[in-house]
C-alpha cells in the first residue's frame, strides 16, 4: 500500500485535472449534450489509464537525471522510496487497464491504441534529442479530442483536429513555461528544450504564441460546431487566464512558475469543460 502511495505520489494523479476535463468537454461536443453512461465512463478510465502509463514512464526513464536535479531528487523513484521495479509493475496494470477500456469504445479505438501509449513514452526520449519535444508533449494532448471524437464515432473531424491543435499547443507552451526552472540541469545534462536551447526569453515568446493560437481554435470550432453564447464565453474566460499566466511568469523572475502551470493551467481546463458543458446542454 506504501508502495502504491508513493507512486500515485510521483505520478501526480491530481495533475489528471489537465487532461479530463478537456476529454469530457470533447465529449459533450461530439455528443451534443449529456454523454452515454457507457461512454463516460470507458474514456474516464481509458484516460486516466494512459497519462498514469505516460507519467510512469517519464518518472522511470528520468529516474537518473531526476537524481541530479536539485528540484526533482526528492522525488519517489530517485530518492528511493520507490523502486523501479515497483513503479514498471503499477505501469504496466495501468497499461492492462487502458487497453481493457479501450476494448469497450469504438473499434477502431483498438488498432489505434498503441499509437497512444508510443507518443506517451516518447515524450522523455525526445527530450534527448530536440528542443521541439514539448511539441512531442503537444501530440499527446492533440489526440485527446480526435481519439474521444473516434471512440464515440469512429470518425475524425475537421473540429476534433482544430480542438486537438489547441490543445496541443495549449500544453506545449505551458510546458515550455515550466521547463525555464530547468534551464541550467539541462544544459549540463545535455538534454533539450527551447528555454534551454534559445534562452528563457525566446522560450516565453513562443510559449506566448502557442497559446495566442489556442482560443483561436477554440473558437472556429465553436463556428464549426454552432455553438452558443457559453462557449464562447469559455474562450474569453480561457483568452484571459492564459494573459494572466503569462503575466505571472518574467524571464528575470521565475519563483512563480508553479502558481501559472498547476493553479492556472488547473482552472483553464475545468473552467472551459464546465462552460463548453453548459453551452451543450442548454
Amino acid at each position: 500500500m506504501k508502495s502504491l502511495r508513493e507512486f500515485f505520489e510521483t505520478i501526480r494523479i491530481e495533475h489528471t485535472v489537465f487532461a479530463l476535463p478537456f476529454a469530457y468537454a470533447t465529449l459533450f461536443l461530439v455528443e451534443g449534450g449529456w454523454p452515454s453512461p457507457s461512454n463516460f465512463v470507458w474514456i474516464t478510465v481509458a484516460m486516466i489509464a494512459a497519462r498514469t502509463v505516460g507519467m510512469a514512464a517519464n518518472r522511470i526513464i528520468d529516474a537518473r537525471i531526476d537524481a541530479r536535479n536539485p528540484r526533482t531528487a526528492g522525488r519517489a523513484i530517485p530518492a528511493g522510496r520507490l523502486q523501479r521495479s515497483k513503479a514498471i509493475a503499477f505501469a504496466a496494470v495501468a497499461t492492462a487497464v487502458f487497453f481493457a477500456a479501450v476494448w469497450q469504445l469504438h473499434p477502431v479505438c483498438r488498432a489505434l491504441s498503441p499509437l497512444v501509449l508510443a507518443a506517451m513514452v516518447a515524450y522523455p526520449y525526445a527530450k534527448r534529442f530536440t528542443p521541439l519535444a514539448h511539441v512531442v508533449l503537444g501530440v499527446v494532448y492533440f489526440m485527446i479530442p480526435t481519439a474521444v471524437w473516434l471512440a464515440v464515432t469512429g470518425q475524425v473531424t475537421t473540429a476534433a483536429v482544430l480542438l486537438g491543435v489547441g490543445a496541443g499547443l495549449w500544453v506545449a507552451g505551458f510546458d515550455i513555461i515550466y521547463a525555464c526552472q530547468d534551464v541550467e540541469v539541462d544544459r549540463r545534462e545535455g538534454l533539450h528544450s527551447i528555454p534551454a536551447d534559445f534562452g528563457v526569453v525566446r522560450g516565453l515568446n513562443v510559449a506566448s504564441a502557442f497559446h495566442a493560437i489556442f482560443p483561436l481554435c477554440l473558437a472556429v470550432v465553436g463556428s464549426l460546431l454552432s455553438a452558443g453564447p457559453w462557449y464562447y464565453i469559455g474562450v474569453v474566460v480561457t483568452s484571459l487566464l492564459l494573459i494572466y499566466e503569462h503575466r505571472l511568469v518574467k524571464p528575470n523572475d521565475l519563483s512563480k512558475v508553479n502558481a501559472a502551470f498547476f493553479t492556472t493551467n488547473g482552472i483553464v481546463s475545468i473552467a472551459l469543460f464546465a462552460l463548453i458543458a453548459i453551452d451543450t446542454v442548454i
